[in-house]
C-alpha cells in the first residue's frame, strides 16, 4: 500500500513511513496522506508508527491535524506514535500550537526505532 507520498517499511512490529514530498501543504495531497496512514491502524492494527520527516521542509495546519488524529488513532488502540528528522522550522508549528507535548521527537529514524529497543544495522 505505498502511495508515491509514503515510503512504508516495517522493523520489528515497528512500522516506519518516510514522507517523500518536501512540503505537505496542499488538501489533497493531505488527503490522500491521511487515508494512507489512517488506513495503517484502522485496517492494518499498526501499534507503533514513526513518522519520518526528514525530507519534509513545510507543512500546513491541516497537516498538523493529520498528525493529531494519527495520534489519537493509535492512542485509542493503545499504540504509540513518534516523529523524527522533524526541521526546526517545522517542530516551531508544534511549539505555536502548544503540541510539542502531544509527540515525541527523536533525532532520525535510528533513535526512534532505538527508543522501541528495535536494532537495525
Amino acid at each position: 500500500m505505498n502511495s508515491s507520498r509514503l515510503l512504508i517499511n516495517d522493523y520489528a512490529g515497528v512500522t516506519v513511513v518516510t514522507f517523500t514530498d518536501s512540503s505537505i501543504l496542499e488538501a489533497s495531497a493531505i488527503d490522500s496522506i491521511a487515508k494512507d496512514l489512517y488506513h495503517l491502524v484502522d485496517a492494518q492494527a499498526k501499534l507503533k508508527v514513526i513518522l519520518d520527516f526528514s525530507k519534509v521542509k513545510s507543512m500546513s495546519s491541516q497537516g498538523l491535524g493529520m498528525l493529531i488524529n494519527m495520534n489519537k488513532k493509535l492512542t485509542a488502540i493503545k499504540g504509540s506514535l513518534a516523529l523524527c528528522g522533524v526541521r526546526p522550522e517545522i517542530k516551531k508549528l508544534f511549539a505555536l500550537t502548544g503540541l510539542e507535548k502531544e509527540f515525541k521527537f527523536h533525532a532520525d529514524d535510528r533513535a526512534a526505532l532505538g527508543a522501541w529497543k528495535v536494532n537495525v544495522n
